[in-house]
Parts: structure tokens; sequence; C-alpha cells
């Protein structure tokens, strides 16, 4: 059966199977993954993306999992997380990093080389891979601002460049989003930076990030993309919202815009909860509230796990 088998296929790698992604998830919630498996290269990484496409098994890649939520019934098939995958390396200007390197962790590597350019990020808690993918911003800067190109392995194995006009970045999107493959490493463009007022530009952000964001309980970050001219806590506060719970889901009572885990919350407690809110903000302001986050997996009563 898979699990046998792909254990027997990938012997030096680390894989588990039937895991708890509510083990991995900045949520706190999500059900099992048939298999779960970590790759400690990029080569690794493509081994197994072919695997699954000779023996036809479902496959995804999960970044970080901060900014999603998992479905109760888990994901069938191989979830790849590349939380190993964390080379650095800098040469002149550009910065390259392998896609499971923290995206915090990337800013102060480019912060100790005195490059510029990546201080908004010093607070948004993904991986590179994941912050690529939805074009990651935060207080005025995107990834798209020094972008310059990324390794892509594409569905049928094969590994391609992608520059920054062809990833058509735009908020919260890029080209990724509609092509079936996994970031493998990014390259950004940076500038000569002065260390001391980046520093002192990255500890005025973070601490604007402590004081307004609840940092303290689990959550998915901002739950939903800005609506165009407005601003999605405020909605979410004049319609009385904020502070509500739904299971052991709630809005967070100190940034509207985030969900946070409070008492042992399923991912069907941040689904409903998320509907709730959108249905009230449609009704009340006709604003149609798009999610940022992901929300992937089955439903637990749709599970159907592969036995060995």
């Amino acid at each position: 059966m898979l699990n046998t088998e792909i254990k027997n296929e990938f012997p030096t790698m680390n894989l588990l199977l039937d895991e708890p992604l509510m083990n991995y998830t900045y949520t706190k919630t999500g059900g099992p993954a048939d298999v779960l498996a970590f790759p400690s290269s990029s080569k690794e990484v493509q081994d197994i993306v072919r695997y699954c496409k000779e023996h036809h098994l479902d496959w995804m890649v999960l970044g970080n999992a901060s900014n999603l939520i998992v479905r109760d019934g888990g994901i069938r098939g191989v979830v790849i997380m590349l939380t190993d995958l964390t080379a650095c390396q800098i040469e002149g200007q550009f910065l390259t990093v392998e896609a499971g390197t923290k995206l915090i962790d990337t800013s102060r590597q480019a912060l100790a080389a005195s490059l510029s350019g990546l201080e908004f990020a010093c607070g948004i808690p993904g991986s590179i891979g994941g912050a690529v993918y939805m074009n990651a911003g935060a207080y005025g800067g995107e990834i798209k601002d020094c972008f310059y190109s990324c390794e892509f392995l594409q569905a049928d194995g094969t590994v391609v460049t992608l520059t920054n006009e062809a990833m058509a970045f735009a908020y919260r999107h890029s080209a990724v989003q509609e092509r079936k493959g996994i970031v493998l490493s990014a390259t950004f463009q940076l500038q000569p930076g002065d260390q001391d007022v980046m520093k002192a530009k990255m500890a005025e952000l973070t601490e604007l990030r402590e004081a307004k964001q609840p940092l303290e309980y689990p959550s998915c970050g901002s739950v939903f993309k800005r609506p165009e001219g407005y601003f999605t806590g405020k909605l979410i506060q004049d319609a009385g919202l904020q502070g509500l719970i739904w299971g052991g889901a709630q809005i967070s009572e100190k940034h509207a815009g985030f969900i946070v885990n409070v008492n042992h919350a399923t991912a069907t407690d941040y689904i409903e909860l998320i509907a709730h809110i959108q249905q009230v903000i449609d009704e009340k302001y006709g604003v149609q509230l798009e999610t940022e986050v992901r929300i992937i997996g089955v439903e637990k009563n749709k599970r159907n796990p592969s036995k060995n």
C-alpha cells in the first residue's frame, strides 16, 4: 500500500504517516495527512514529486503553514513541507534563499549583510516559498518590490526560472497560483543600506506589529484581503462582530481582521466563522470579503484514509 511503498522508496527521508497537521499549522487546527514528507534538498523535492506523478498520487506543498486553514478531515496523498530547505547565499546585492527559509529570518540575513529592501518583512511569519506564492506584504512593502527571480519546480518535474515580470505580481497574487508546482528558492535584488537605519526601521515595525496584532494566540494571520476603499478590521468592528466567539475560535479583540484560537478551536469553527463574517458584511455594507487565508483539505466526514 501507499505508506509502505513510499517508505521503502525514500528510506532516508523524514516521512510521517497519518500525521495530524494541527501540529504544524499556525491555527493549531487541521486533520491528518496520509503522508507528510520533509525533503532535505531540492533534489529530494523533485524526486518525491516525480514519484507521486508516476504513481498517480495527489500531492501538495504546505510551506510554513502560517496563512492557511487545513480542514478537519486533513489532506489525502502526500503533503510536502520544505522547512528543511533553508540555505542562503549572498552575491553582491543579490540574496538567494531556499523556499523553506522563514521570511523573518531572511529579513535578518539581509540586515546582517547591510542589504536594504526586506525590512517590511521582519514580522511576516511565513516561508519564502509561501511569501513568493502570495506576494506577501506589510507596512507598505511587498515581495514584488525586491523579487528578482525564483526556481520553480513544475508539475512535470522540470525546473524553470521565473523572473519578476513572469510572476505577474498583484495584491496577494502571483502567476504561480495558477500553476501546479513548487517554488524551490528565490533571489532578491536588494540595495546597500545603513545597518543602523535598517535596524531602527525593523524595530519600529516589530513594535507596531506587537501592539496591533494578537500574537499571543494561534491564528492564521490576516484572514481577508483588503477590499478596495475599505479597511477590513473596521468593517468587522462597525458590524459589531469584534470579540464574537464561534466554537473555540474568536474574532480577535485586539485586531478584528484576525481570528484566534482561544479554546481548542477546530478548522470547522474557523471556516464557519469566516462564512458568518462574510455574510454579515455583505448584508450590512454590500461588501464581499475575499479570504487571504488559503482553505485546503477535506471535510472530516468525507475522509477516507488509506490503510496498510
